[in-house]
């Protein structure tokens, strides 16, 4: 049985990546999280050169190990956007500091089929990240963030993203008791900056790591 599931996940990532390298991004794909994070330990990250490195909100960048491996790293800088019992000040500045990083390491909310990311966040550093700032971007996406569309994408994110990241960081919000995006006013909504990353510019600066397993909300 697990021969056709593996058949069929190797022409969808495939598709995937070529539909994203079309519109410009550098994409990899691994087997499973461990040969994702020697892609990126080994491979992508020394070539990038980066000497600051940062990340923004990502189940899968912890469950690759990408995490622990880096944030001790006394080679490079490392601007830890993940350290608790801070200053809320404080960790808005490291926010801030990440938009300026060689490297800043995140998910995706959402995959298209036709090669675009699609993003909804609450601060907007991550977004932000995304679209300008940092000399390159490393995406991590398992299987279960590809959609077929931008219709698709928005959905998934509104009807099971969103509610589950607001369960996961114990926000007061509607979608917390009912498990549906209710459009709410809360002060703690995380949905507040949309992206559509449609094309990576220039050519190369976001990189891709498709993983072919279910990672992530």
């Amino acid at each position: 049985m697990d021969q056709p599931i593996k058949q069929y996940w190797d022409i969808r990532l495939g598709l995937v990546k070529e539909a994203l390298e079309k519109n410009n991004f550098e994409v990899f794909i691994a087997q499973d999280p461990l040969e994702a994070s020697n892609l990126a330990l080994e491979r992508i990250i020394p070539r990038t050169g980066a000497k600051t490195i940062s990340w923004g909100g990502s189940m899968t960048f912890v469950a690759t190990g990408i995490y622990d491996a880096l944030k001790n790293r006394s080679d490079l800088e490392i601007i830890d956007t993940f350290t608790k019992n801070i200053p809320p000040d404080d960790a808005l500045e490291r926010r801030r500091r990440a938009l300026l990083s060689d490297l800043f390491i995140t998910g995706t909310n959402a995959l298209t089929e036709t090669g675009e990311l699609i993003n909804l966040d609450m601060y907007g550093n991550r977004v932000a990240a995304i679209t300008f700032g940092p000399r390159n971007v490393l995406i991590l996406a398992g299987r279960n963030k590809i959609v077929p569309d931008l219709e698709r994408a928005m959905l998934r994110i509104k009807e099971y993203a969103a509610p589950a990241n607001a369960m996961r960081l114990d926000k007061k919000t509607p979608c917390v008791k009912t498990g549906f995006c209710e459009e709410c006013s809360s002060p703690n909504r995380i949905c507040n900056s949309w992206t559509i990353t449609q094309k990576s510019f220039p050519k190369n600066r976001i990189i891709v790591i498709l993983i072919n397993k279910d990672m992530g909300l």
